[in-house]
């Protein structure tokens, strides 16, 4: 399931709230299985976007060339689902789910991961607990959030992100003692999170459904 520390997901303290991936960057829910716990530190290169539209605080959101079809098949689906917009509610789980692993936050996960990759969360969590490791990530921000992929089978809308965000991540044994990470070493991570809606529920969240590093 989960590797040590380098990776996102050894890392925090979760939100104040809890965000779930929307349309409009509120949260997710919705059905999905192929779930894979690892979220390593990766330098990738990037790779080239299909336009530069920038968000808040100059975060790049694009829609890849990879990902256009898919998106007009949800939009059919869907008309209310707008690709830039939901990489916003996307940025806000992600924060919240590095940040509630990290504390082991279970209450938090449930919420935003469908039943398979929550199991995986949860089992790693519970070997960290074991081993009386503390994990810290601090969430510098991020440099991008592009839209990678994107398909709908039957009901069901997928769209997987591809997350750059900057973070410093350290695990720390029982005795308070690093392990791995550097508190002073800010690492550029980058992950590509999938997220899954039926696009006929009523519920107009987003659950995530697999998660993995890129590179």
């Amino acid at each position: 399931e989960r590797p040590p520390a380098r990776d996102p997901f050894t890392p925090p303290a979760p939100p104040t709230a809890t965000p779930r991936v929307g349309d409009r960057g509120d949260a997710p829910a919705s059905q999905g299985n192929d779930n894979v716990v690892p979220l390593p530190t990766a330098n990738a290169p990037a790779p080239r976007p299909s336009s530069a539209t920038s968000g808040p605080g100059g975060i790049r959101a694009t829609v890849m060339p990879t990902a256009t079809a898919g998106i007009t098949a949800i939009r059919a689906a869907d008309p209310s689902f707008e690709p830039i917009g939901f990489t916003g509610g996307a940025r806000a789980a992600f924060t919240a789910i590095v940040e509630a692993f990290a504390k082991g936050d279970t209450a938090t996960l449930r919420s935003l991961l469908d039943g398979p990759t929550f199991s995986s969360f949860e089992a790693a969590i519970r070997g960290r607990v074991e081993r009386k490791e503390k994990a810290e990530t601090t969430l510098i921000g991020f440099e991008a959030s592009d839209v990678a992929a994107a398909e709908l089978q039957g009901t069901n809308a997928s769209v997987t992100v591809r997350f750059v965000s900057e973070q410093i991540n350290v695990l720390r044994n029982a005795d308070g003692q690093i392990i791995d990470g550097n508190p002073n070493e800010v690492q550029k991570v980058i992950d590509l999170w999938t997220f899954r809606r039926d696009t006929k529920s009523s519920d107009p969240n987003w659950l995530l459904v697999k998660t993995e590093s890129e590179g």
